[in-house]
């Protein structure tokens, strides 16, 4: 048994051989093809041969585990892989995971939804995680050709569920003002980061994430200022944004203003502890001066300035919600609040969005009652008698009709006179 690591291509693999058999995955990294060498090595030096495979078809935990280490933890964002591996010790590995992958069939997988349904506690969202993790493994085990169908495929009509489907909701233009000024009395060191939510869209851990450096201000009146949305910060650990993907939004001209001021004190401050540049720091910090905590944020600061506000019980998340919502209803393209918001296509924007204000399109409606014009004849008007006859026309007498007469053209008369 040996196991190597390998660069190809641009990329590094892992070859595994084993009684003249040999075995390759392609990794990504050589830092991720040494950490899954150390993995694979101990485990084989415990006996686990099934990693590899020795002729016997593996149970789904035993290639869901192979799975995880050499796809998930090496392609995968922590979030996602913490996601995947939830999902598999909650639902999946419980009626599954002794199973081998041959002995899972079409039928059972749906017979398992269905249970699921009938339980009432999942919602639709939680279902179709459950299916797509499944989905994503088997996926993985027709690749290497351990299996040849996919139990999982095509059952997205399976997840429907009684409970009750989430809305993201929104706030108004002036509830947004209310939050803002609530921020300003309660907590003013942190009314530059929901301004910024608010402003900009950006996800909680987004703005979290987002450095000094990120930032173009640019001129007042210039539209070359914009926000550079390149980091995110979830469980603990600073990464991509989704679909790791960067983007681009625009500054408003209030959101630029609040920065500079904001940045102005934060260079003084360096620049009195020897520093010549803030670019790498962070733009909000916790009082203590390290990375804001999430929890902390929203239960001490969000949450109280709700409170003061007056408003409804609301998710940090539907700050960006407002966004999206307020750029539709302001008359925004869907092009342009797209790749604002940064999605992978115009339909989410508008599945997502489009209906979050409630009566932001009854105007179209009200349309119906303009009056309307006056409805033209379906018969042409008549042009008005004209009693002047043309002087080549001549009244004539029929003959044997008296007081009877005809106009006829001179050229003509003779005729109309001989008969």
């Amino acid at each position: 048994m040996s196991v190597r690591i390998r660069k190809r291509k641009g990329a590094w693999w892992i070859f595994i051989s084993y009684h003249g058999r040999r075995k390759a995955k392609r990794i990504g990294t050589r830092e991720a093809a040494e950490r899954v060498k150390r993995v694979l090595e101990a485990r084989f030096a415990l006996g686990d041969l099934a990693i590899y495979g020795t002729g016997e078809l593996p149970t789904f935990k035993r290639f869901a585990e192979q799975w995880e280490l050499l796809y998930a933890e090496v392609e995968c964002k922590e979030s996602t892989v913490k996601s995947y591996k939830q999902i598999l010790r909650l639902y999946l590995y419980p009626r599954f995971g002794e199973l081998r992958l041959d002995a899972i069939s079409r039928d059972s997988v749906k017979d398992y939804l269905a249970s699921l349904v009938a339980e009432g506690r999942l919602s639709r969202n939680t279902l179709r995680l459950i299916i797509c993790t499944f989905r994503v493994i088997f996926n993985a085990a027709i690749e290497d050709n351990i299996v040849e169908r996919n139990p999982a495929a095509r059952l997205g009509r399976f997840t429907k569920s009684d409970k009750a489907k989430f809305r993201a909701t929104a706030l108004t233009g002036n509830e947004a003002e209310m939050l803002l000024n609530a921020s300003r009395e309660l907590c003013p060191e942190y009314f530059p980061l929901f301004l910024t939510t608010l402003r900009a869209g950006l996800r909680r851990g987004e703005v979290i994430a987002l450095k000094w450096g990120d930032i173009q201000f640019g001129a007042a009146d210039d539209s070359n200022r914009y926000i550079l949305v390149q980091h995110n910060y979830v469980d603990g650990s600073f990464t991509t944004p989704k679909s790791n993907k960067s983007r681009r939004v625009d500054l408003s001209k209030q959101l630029r203003d609040v920065l500079l001021e904001l940045r102005d004190k934060r260079l003084l401050e360096a620049f009195l502890a020897g520093k010549t540049t803030i670019a790498d720091d962070l733009i909000f910090l916790s009082k203590a001066g390290t990375v804001l905590d999430a929890s902390n944020l929203i239960h001490y600061y969000f949450l109280p300035c709700i409170e003061k506000a007056g408003l409804r019980r609301f998710r940090f998340h539907d700050l960006r919600h407002t966004f999206g919502s307020l750029l539709i209803q302001n008359g925004a393209s869907l092009v342009y609040v797209k790749d604002q918001m940064g999605h992978s296509s115009i339909q989410v924007t508008v599945d997502t969005y489009g209906h979050l204000i409630p009566g932001a399109d009854v105007a179209w409606v009200d349309r119906l009652d303009a009056p309307t014009s006056p409805q033209l004849s379906a018969t042409p008007a008549q042009p008005e008698e004209n009693n002047e006859l043309p002087d080549n026309v001549e009244v004539i007498e029929i003959s044997g009709e008296p007081g009877r007469t005809r106009t006829c053209n001179p050229l003509i008369k003779s005729q109309l006179l001989y008969h």
